[in-house]
């Protein structure tokens, strides 16, 4: 029997769900998921969501963002995505084994619009830390659903804008040029990150480093990239003296890698304590730094000269941009530090949503461990998070 008109009707307003992988997510989330497994797996954390774009309300969206997540909620790993990640060198066993076990609890993801959109995850530190970038990928999608007038009109322009991007990369006289796809969590849709993605694969080969998207570097046959984020400096707050804890979590990624997945992140309490405890041991040990504030110029020269104050030659190591880069500042930085030490970069929000619309900037932020707030203390303004103010106060006097 025919389908009647309302059941037509009804099937055509249906659409995917916007995360259908637990692959859908950064490299980064599995290699710090993976050190807390091993060695912190009774940590209890807190993360806060945060919308930077001052006359953007979420509240008319919060409906669906929790159906969205409902869904996340039910994912499994696949067995090729297992057998996917056991093929990576520094995946070992038991992690990826318990992996196949998990699925997010939807219970430690807090929504309330009460005061505006307000988001919380709590809960044991391996069950949770999986959570902050699909769920950012989700409020994305959902918003840009509601602003979206003529979608093929849109594509129509990001497409322009990629092949312009691509076509910059290839004119230009800086070689070589590595660039790296970092936009998973400020993403236009699911959809389009794909297309950049392939676009940047198809377009410009030789300077497509890979993509943090660890689904989408395996279907496009790209290597995943990803090390560190800020959360996991911040959680080793909870587990160090304080003015220890970047050299207990320098140390504690090192021992879990033995070398491999060694970009260290260098803004969590400003660039004067990074290079402060980052000491010749680590210099040595780690292949280089992650720059994700403050000025990008001034950030490079100082790396330099660290690698200088203990005879390592900069050229054998990287530097590796990611703060709110577009093409043309990464051509321009990378002429500028050409032939004096390599240099990587993550474009993340410019290629996956620049399509004409303003993009959101979201976060979320661990703001406490164990019971212990933790925090980020940025070299651009506007950028730390915390929930005790007390305690932000204490960590600019003990950093700054």
């Amino acid at each position: 029997m025919a389908p009647t008109k309302a059941k037509r009707k009804s099937a055509k307003k249906e659409r995917p769900m916007i995360i259908d992988s637990l692959l859908d997510t950064d490299l980064y989330k599995l290699t710090m998921q993976q050190v807390v497994f091993h060695k912190f797996p009774e940590a209890d954390v807190e993360y806060r969501f945060k919308c930077r774009n001052a006359d953007v309300d979420l509240t008319p969206y919060a409906d669906e963002i929790r159906a969205e997540i409902e869904h996340l909620c039910t994912l499994h790993i696949s067995a090729e995505e297992t057998k996917y990640l056991r093929g990576i060198r520094y995946m070992q066993a038991s992690y990826v084994d318990s992996l196949q076990r998990l699925t997010l609890n939807r219970a430690c993801v807090d929504i309330s619009t009460k005061n505006g959109f307000e988001l919380t995850i709590r809960g044991n530190w391996y069950q949770t830390i999986l959570f902050e970038v699909p769920v950012l990928a989700i409020i994305n999608e959902v918003y840009f659903r509601h602003q979206t007038r003529n979608a093929a009109d849109l594509a129509t322009e990001g497409l322009r804008r990629l092949h312009a991007k691509c076509d910059l990369i290839e004119r230009s006289a800086v070689k070589p040029f590595y660039l790296i796809e970092f936009g998973t969590r400020r993403r236009y849709s699911r959809e389009w990150q794909a297309r950049v993605v392939s676009t940047l694969r198809e377009r410009i080969p030789d300077s497509l480093l890979g993509t943090s998207n660890v689904g989408l570097a395996h279907q496009n046959e790209l290597r995943p990239i990803g090390t560190m984020a800020h959360e996991f400096l911040q959680a080793c707050q909870a587990y160090a003296p304080l003015p220890d804890f970047q050299k207990y979590a320098f140390e504690a990624w090192m021992q879990a890698y033995r070398g491999d997945l060694g970009i260290a992140l260098s803004d969590v309490v400003g660039m004067n304590a990074f290079f402060n405890d980052f000491d010749r041991l680590f210099s040595k040990a780690y292949d280089g730094a992650r720059h994700d504030s403050g000025d990008p110029v001034e950030w490079g020269e100082r790396l330099i000269a660290h690698y200088q104050k203990y005879n390592i030659d900069p050229k054998s190591k990287f530097a590796v941009f990611s703060d709110s880069l577009d093409v043309p500042r990464a051509l321009e930085l990378a002429r500028h530090f050409q032939g004096r030490i390599g240099t990587n970069f993550g474009i993340g929000t410019n290629l996956t949503n620049d399509l004409g619309l303003e993009p959101l900037n979201i976060v979320i932020k661990m703001t406490s461990c164990n019971g212990r707030p933790v925090a980020k203390l940025s070299d651009s303004p506007g950028k730390a998070m915390c929930g005790d103010e007390v305690y932000l106060a204490y960590l600019r006097q003990v950093f700054t």
